[in-house]
């Protein structure tokens, strides 16, 4: 079968595969990971495969459809978001017509919005795939009939029929994904050494944030993690066919939850010699066992990718970010920066029961722990998620609507909004984080004098051109009269949230 699978396009710089998907504030791009070990089981089993990368290449929407209609596919398999589901919907439509195919959506949206999916699409969308797809892909492409591919949500008669879950995967079963279809350098990063590649270690997550989409609609709550020698053989490979690549990221949520998985892979890395080849970073938790960052290092670890959150223990605790306190990050941040790392602090304001004063404990946690960069985002809250329900129930959410969750320039929207701290101060006090923390002197100094290559340099470069283009844009819709949106919001806030305070109990999620 001759199956195209599109990445779509949504408005420059989109980042569709992230876990917030919009476009992000460092203007990074995020490898589709996911989407390219789907289409290496389809590979495998013989069918013909094209990969279209249309959002991080900033297509346009008529350039997508063209590159997906002159492949003449079969079958079309499309990653669809929250944000961009209309224009998924249309780009499949316009598809469909010219190439007679059938349609497949995939991804966290189509995954909590199965009923409304197919509802809007109007005929439009054949099949969605929920959670992990990868099986249920290849069963769909080797002819299997629907009623019998676990997994598949589809239509007949009229009606949505959603068939038996297929179990979680084993990890170890599945391809290293199909990086030959794609160039490590459509996918900037600041924060990287450019150009790299991503790695999925494992998938699913121990932990159970509110927050956080792909552990409650994707992977669940369960760490699965690959052995070691598919993890280090999928570095090799990866060396092979990219020799370019100067860094790969472990993407999995949290690389170091268990201790001898680290240990097993470290150990096979420096067995192997790749940490004289090439850097590795990984996403991790304050929580971390400390004793182990000394092997990471030895290994070849540059930077750690940290979910610190919030600044204070009571909103690490509202939003289920359980075994972890402000101390704990604090330890781990001075350990960590003693042992040499690169420090990428992840924070967000917006808690339930955040406030002035809670936000402004979370600025001052970042300044005050030695990290290189941060990223500071507004809680985003996406349909599926425990958190959504939540504020849906308590008429905390401003969105009537899937587009609503963008600004007209494509970037992230703030829809939490609570009495006693509004959409508005959420995203005053992001902009006050941002720039307290990269134009103190100290901080300037600190990324002026880790220049010691030419890719610092231009990562940096990268860094420094997004941080101006931010604040640039916000400035021009500021003057453009912008503001009217949110007088719009404000005055759907004052027609629907109620005038009590937030409950503080994660026990109400």
């Amino acid at each position: 079968m001759n199956i195209v699978i599109l990445n779509p396009s949504f408005g420059d710089n989109f980042v569709r595969v992230a876990r917030w998907a919009a476009k992000s504030r460092g203007r990074v791009q995020r490898h589709p990971e996911y989407l390219l070990t789907a289409a290496q089981v389809l590979i495998d089993h013989g069918h013909n495969v094209h990969y279209v990368e249309a959002a991080a290449r900033n297509f346009t929407a008529e350039e997508s459809i063209n590159t997906a209609v002159d492949l003449k596919p079969e079958l079309l398999v499309m990653h669809v978001t929250t944000p961009s589901i209309y224009a998924d919907i249309e780009q499949a439509r316009i598809i469909k017509k010219k190439a007679g195919c059938k349609i497949v959506f995939v991804g966290q949206h189509a995954t909590a919005e199965i009923d409304n999916t197919f509802e809007i699409a109007k005929g439009v969308v054949d099949y969605i795939m929920p959670r992990e797809y990868d099986f249920t892909l290849r069963d769909l492409a080797n002819g299997i009939e629907d009623s019998q591919n676990l997994g598949l949500c589809w239509v007949k008669n009229g009606l949505v029929r959603k068939n038996l879950p297929r179990p979680d995967i084993d990890v170890n079963l599945l391809p290293f994904p199909a990086w030959q279809l794609i160039k490590p350098e459509w996918y900037p990063d600041g924060g990287k050494k450019f150009p790299f590649l991503t790695l999925m270690t494992g998938r699913g997550c121990n932990n159970a944030c509110t927050f956080c989409r792909d552990p409650q609609l994707m992977y669940g709550y369960k760490l699965r993690n690959r052995t070691a020698e598919l993890v280090v053989a999928e570095m090799e490979h990866d060396l092979k066919l990219h020799p370019q690549i100067r860094e790969i990221m472990f993407e999995t949520d949290t690389f170091a939850a268990e201790r001898q998985h680290v240990i097993d892979v470290c150990n096979l890395i420096i067995e192997k010699g790749i940490n004289k080849r090439i850097s590795w970073s990984c996403n991790m938790r304050v929580n971390t066992d400390l004793d182990l960052l000394p092997l990471m290092r030895k290994a070849g670890c540059r930077m750690l990718m940290t979910g610190f959150e919030f600044g204070t223990d009571e909103h690490l605790r509202v939003i289920r970010k359980g075994g972890v306190s402000v101390d704990m990050a604090r330890q781990y941040s001075e350990t960590a920066h003693k042992n040499g790392f690169t420090i990428h602090g992840c924070f967000m304001i917006g808690a339930p029961g955040e406030t002035k004063e809670s936000a402004r404990k979370t600025i001052e946690l970042a300044k005050s722990m030695p990290l290189d960069t941060i990223q500071i985002t507004g809680v985003a809250s996406y349909p599926g998620t425990s958190l959504y329900k939540w504020a849906k129930d308590n008429n905390y959410i401003l969105a009537k609507d899937w587009r609503d969750w963008l600004t007209e320039s494509g970037e992230q929207r703030t829809l939490l909004s609570y009495p006693q701290f509004s959409h508005k101060d959420i995203d005053e006090h992001i902009d006050i984080g941002l720039k307290e923390f990269y134009l103190r002197p100290k901080q300037i100094w600190r990324m002026f004098i880790s220049i010691t290559t030419m890719g610092d340099f231009l990562r940096k470069l990268h860094g420094f051109k997004a941080f101006v283009q931010y604040f640039a844009e916000k400035f021009v819709r500021l003057l453009k009269g912008q503001g009217l949106q949110d007088k719009r919001q404000t005055k759907f806030l004052h027609r629907t949230v109620r005038t009590k305070t937030v409950p503080m109990q994660p026990a109400h999620y």
